[in-house]
């Protein structure tokens, strides 16, 4: 089997007296998309900035690429973050700068690209979202909600990134340009061969995309593994999320979409 492209091992988040996470151990697999999902407060975002290498455990390890984010050089840690896209949960683009300019950005750092090839890679990755070039010189301000998630998309995979984060990708879209936006990140896993990390609570969203789901409860990962044996989890946190009405629903969604799957 491949090496995991994220492992978590014996992780402890700690604020002061409060403890956030005790003992995580957890993977991601190459190719796959991880969803994590927890209730409030239960520390999903302070687990993915981990990951990014934006905040340290108090104690264990989170290693991407095999590289230990908290103990690497600046020089390796700059090389594995090129290795991966971030999709911030409100887009995150920068205010003052255009939509070109917000793409730019990250390929201007690497400073070995020359503006001609940033000029036909920035237009690339608007055409890989669905963006046409006459929105390029546009400021956030300007933009839609679908569109700044879209862009924010373009953004993080402009660096062609094995492993992308998604934080709460969908929340703020209604649900047309919600489910448009799944299908989008559908077509750019299965063509750009992918591995994921997915904070979400929307079950629609979940059900779509994920592979495994990792569930935060109680300071633990209660459970990770696929969506249909996390329902049958005896747990109330699972009960109140994944059995409700639209849980269902979502659920009910899935199998249809299995039944029509070649076998």
């Amino acid at each position: 089997m491949a090496d995991p492209v994220v492992e978590i091992s014996g992780l402890w988040t700690r604020f002061g007296p409060t403890v956030v996470h005790r003992g995580i151990d957890l993977d991601v697999r190459p190719g796959e998309v991880l969803g994590l999902v927890g209730g409030s407060g239960s520390g999903k975002t302070t687990l993915l900035r981990q990951m990014l290498g934006l905040e340290r455990p108090w104690r264990g390890t989170v290693r991407v690429f095999g590289i230990d984010v908290n103990a690497c050089s600046r020089a390796q840690l700059a090389s594995v973050r090129n290795r991966w896209g971030v999709l911030f949960q409100n887009g995150a683009l920068f205010s003052a700068l255009s939509v070109y300019e917000n793409i730019a950005l990250a390929l201007r750092e690497l400073k070995v690209v020359d503006e001609d090839l940033i000029h036909d890679l920035v237009l690339s990755k608007l055409r890989m979202v669905g963006i046409e070039p006459q929105h390029a010189r546009k400021t956030p301000a300007q933009l839609s909600g679908g569109m700044i998630k879209r862009i924010g998309l373009a953004r993080a995979l402009a660096l062609d990134p094995e492993l992308v984060f998604l934080d709460e990708p969908t929340a703020g879209l209604d649900p047309d340009r919600s489910e448009s936006f799944v299908k989008l990140i559908q077509e750019l896993r299965r063509e750009l061969h992918l591995s994921v990390v997915m904070v979400t609570h929307d079950l629609d969203t979940l059900v779509s995309l994920s592979d495994r789901v990792a569930v935060l409860c109680e300071q633990r990962l209660l459970a990770v593994g696929p969506l249909r044996e996390i329902t049958e989890i005896d747990h109330p946190f699972v009960s109140n999320f994944f059995r409700g009405e639209r849980g269902q629903r979502a659920l009910e969604v899935l199998e249809d979409l299995q039944r029509l799957m070649p076998i």
